[in-house]
């Protein structure tokens, strides 16, 4: 049930001083060179931001965000207005020209142009490049300029700050090289703050992006959550209040796009949802991560009964009495996935994205429903768990019980989906997300029935020995690179393990049973 960890952090008698905004919805992308986002939801987005916010910050001026300075000016709101450059000469003299002339004729409206965000950390521009093109907006306008980029950048290319009114920096503790967790982010906020006031005294060290992502894999001990969000928040903005600094936060709504490159947690640093909207945090509202859990708790006990339903009615017509331990194993089994199959079926639709991101997880939850199912089944028959040459070997020696293909299929699909996810995290693992609650599901009762109805004879077969090595050899390389404080990662490991130590195990005589 939801405990109110933390208040929310958005106070009604007081404003943000400022919030990142993109307009972007559902499949819209500023990727999509083409596309004009309608002024009509770029009104409807600022009229609600007006209502927690004094400014917004923009980032470029194509897609139809040309038209923010005017919208803004109806409903209040005052503008960073964002200038994206890049390697493209011939685009940044058009982004350049379009905020020199909203500049001129916004003057009320436009607070300051930032030239540049996050150019030097791509690469894509020298530091003379960079000064030469703030250079050339900044004698045209007469707000302040700046650049924004990560901390570290102003550290090593100090002849940007000479170019600068003042120094913007995006302070991301999720993000560092080494992760910070969600207790120590304010801290951390304020530490390289004052690392900076230090390092430049002349200069007004404005906090252009920060803020904690609400869903999504974690790194090290820093963990996306709904309470991590909004506790981070809430202490950044009292650190702000105290210490008189401004601070913009990242972000004002859900950003669907930024999953194609930064993974799930990409798309979830907004203080509104992308889809309705709505206001994460509403003032007096307590703060759960499980918002759901009513429906999720009420999932878990019919599904437990189910698992222990299906156990039963396969013991009709049966001359003998299950073992002790095969009702233990179906207790162990309907435990586990009564317990998650709320979470499995919320991780699925926070973290598929597109078709194939459906099929993929979908596939992985269906297996993950189904294996407790078939598992009690077996294990009240008294049937071994069946080898994959028994759905894919030669056609005299495959089963023809279609409950053997069933759980054959279930496990073929947990091994392909673990293998895949687990070469994922060895290969490239930084934005991948752990499937630890489905694969509980998946794997604990396979376990179980392999252990308790496993073969004694025959051999041990090519193919799942192969698999079980891959994911025990994976399962440490990922708990080391992963670190000892990522709970998710290790616990995603310990299946790693359990799935490999259940192929293991596996005979080819099951194929002739």
């Amino acid at each position: 049930m939801p405990v109110d960890l933390v208040r929310a952090p958005i106070s009604p008698a007081a404003k943000l001083e400022c919030v990142s905004y993109a307009p972007f919805r559902g499949d819209q992308s500023p990727q999509m060179a083409t596309l004009v986002v309608p002024p009509g939801q770029i009104a409807d987005d600022l009229a609600q931001l007006a209502t927690i916010s004094k400014c917004v910050r923009t980032y470029a001026v194509d897609n139809g965000l040309d038209r923010v300075p005017e919208l803004a000016s109806k409903v209040g709101l005052k503008v960073m207005l964002g200038v994206w450059i890049s390697g493209n000469r011939a685009k940044n003299a058009q982004q350049i020209a379009t905020a020199v002339a909203l500049a001129d004729q916004y003057p009320d409206v436009i607070s300051a142009v930032v030239v540049g965000n996050e150019v030097l950390l791509r690469g894509e521009m020298t530091p003379g490049d960079l000064v030469a093109a703030i250079g050339a907006l900044k004698a045209q306008v007469r707000v302040p300029v700046t650049y924004a980029d990560v901390w570290e950048f102003w550290l090593r290319y100090r002849e940007v700050v000479r170019a600068v009114d003042f120094i913007t920096i995006h302070i991301l503790p999720f993000w560092e090289d080494f992760p910070v967790k969600a207790s120590r982010a304010a801290a951390h906020v304020d530490a390289i703050r004052k690392r900076m006031v230090a390092a430049f005294p002349d200069k007004e060290i404005f906090i252009g992006e920060t803020g904690w992502p609400s869903a999504g894999r974690m790194r090290e001990g820093a963990l996306p959550s709904r309470t991590n969000q909004a506790r981070v928040v809430a202490e950044i903005l009292d650190l702000a209040a105290h210490e008189n600094f401004r601070v913009n936060l990242i972000e004002a709504y859900d950003q669907p796009w930024k999953r194609r490159w930064e993974g799930t947690v990409g798309g979830y640093w907004g203080l509104f949802d992308a889809d309705h909207r709505s206001l994460k945090y509403p003032a007096g509202i307590a703060v759960s991560n499980f918002p759901f859990w009513r429906w999720q708790m009420g999932a878990g006990l019919a599904y437990c009964l189910l698992v222990f339903t299906v156990a039963w009615r396969s013991l009709r017509r049966r001359p003998w009495s299950p073992r002790p331990s095969a009702w233990l194993a179906v207790a162990v089994s309907a435990t586990v996935g009564g317990a998650l199959v709320g979470l499995t079926i919320e991780k699925m639709a926070v973290e598929s994205l597109g078709v194939g991101g459906w099929l993929h997880w979908g596939a992985l939850g269906a297996a993950a429903v189904a294996a407790p199912l078939f598992a009690a089944q077996a294990l009240m028959r008294g049937r071994p768990l069946p080898a994959f040459v028994d759905l894919i070997g030669p056609a005299p020696g495959r089963r023809r019980s279609l409950r053997a293909y069933a759980l054959g299929a279930t496990l073929l699909v947990t091994t392909l989906i673990a293998a895949e996810t687990a070469l994922g995290f060895v290969f490239d693992p930084r934005y991948r997300d752990f499937p630890f609650a489905a694969l509980s599901m998946a794997v604990v009762p396979l376990f179980c029935l392999m252990w308790l109805n496993r073969p004694h004879d025959g051999e041990r077969p090519m193919a799942e020995s192969v698999f079980a090595g891959l994911l025990a050899l994976s399962a440490v390389y990922i708990g080391f690179n992963e670190g000892g404080a990522n709970w998710q990662s290790l616990w995603t490991c310990a299946l790693y393990l359990l799935l490999a130590l259940t192929l293991w195990r596996a005979r080819a005589a099951q194929s002739r049973g």
